[in-house]
Order: structure tokens, then C-alpha cells, then sequence
């Protein structure tokens, strides 16, 4: 279930304030390779245990949330910082 283009309109990043849009499959697949590879963590330091079927990035690129059942997991300690993968 993907999320509402309404509600894509209005959110924005929970720290930064910086708007959302929906991660490219091309760029969600790159992530999840790292996260296989080499690991991923979120802003708090916990492990990334799952793969992503879905999710957000600021405009920015550089916070990353996840899509969980359609419903964005807008969270300060559940962003991940796009930084831990090389050439994002």
C-alpha cells in the first residue's frame, strides 16, 4: 500500500523540516543491498534488521524513513542517515 499523494504533500522531515518524497525504486534497492552487505543503522544506532519495500527520503537526500503498511514511520530516532551508503 503506498502512501497518499495528499499526505506526501504535507510532510516533512520531523528534524530537519525538510519536505518528503517518495524514494526511486532504483535508489531503495541500492539501500537495501547496503543494508544486506555491509549494515545500515538508524539515527538512534539500532540496527536496520529488515529490508525496505517502501519508503521516504527529504528532498535533501539526506534522511531516509521508512513505509511500513503504507503508513510513513516519521520518527527521529527511525530516520536513517543516507550518509552510511558511499555515493548516495
Amino acid at each position: 500500500m503506498a502512501v497518499d499523494e495528499r499526505l506526501l504533500e504535507i510532510l516533512v522531515c520531523p528534524v530537519s523540516r525538510v519536505p518528503m518524497r517518495r524514494l526511486p525504486k532504483d535508489k531503495l534497492a541500492i539501500l537495501n543491498r547496503h543494508r544486506e552487505r555491509n549494515g545500515l543503522v538508524y539515527a538512534d544506532g539500532t540496527s536496520v534488521d529488515e529490508s525496505l519495500t517502501e519508503a521516504l527520503v527529504t528532498t535533501d537526500g539526506k534522511t531516509v524513513y521508512a513505509v511500513r503498511q503504507g503508513i510513513p514511520v516519521m520518527l527521529e530516532e527511525q530516520g536513517i542517515p543516507a550518509r552510511q551508503v558511499p555515493g548516495w
